[in-house]
């Protein structure tokens, strides 16, 4: 069985701000990572690190983007920390991350709610230790995302 990661979050901007909060390098350097190397279009690349100084630890080197379409959707090939890097990062294909973006329903100010899904999980111990550990990464990264988009403490 392939289990897979689904969170979603709120965010207080229109639609295109948040496209750009996945798909800008420096939008991403806000939220989620240290230094992003994005480029947005198909087969671009979908690079974040985490530990710059150290870009094959910590980081989806290689990564590409396998979809996009702006404002609407975006996936990408996601790789795990060291600790997981041993089957996580050689796997083939390696684990894939979907982000959906879509109007707030019943909302006045701009609002878009963000879906996350991340797949490919393998079915051993191992693997769903490391499912477990991006279920709890993505729900903090997304509550990093909400809080500096919505200007929350």
């Amino acid at each position: 069985m392939n289990k897979i990661i689904a969170q979603s979050a709120r965010l207080h901007c229109n639609i295109y701000r948040a496209f750009e909060m996945f798909t800008s390098n420096t939008d991403l350097q806000a939220w989620l990572t240290n230094s992003a190397d994005v480029e947005p279009v198909v087969g671009g690349k979908y690079e974040l690190f985490w530990n710059p100084d150290d870009p094959e630890n910590n980081s989806t080197l290689g990564c590409k983007i396998t979809s996009i379409e702006p404002n609407n959707f975006l996936s990408f090939e996601w790789k795990g920390p060291p600790k997981f890097k041993h089957f996580m990062n050689n796997a083939d294909p390696l684990t894939h991350v979907v982000v959906f973006f879509g109007p707030c329903e019943d909302v006045l100010t701009p609002c878009t709610d963000v879906y996350l899904i991340h797949s490919g999980w393998g079915s051993s111990p191992e693997w769903e230790t490391a499912r477990q550990y991006f279920v709890r990464a993505w729900d903090m990264a997304l509550e990093q995302l909400e809080r500096y988009i919505n200007r929350l403490p």
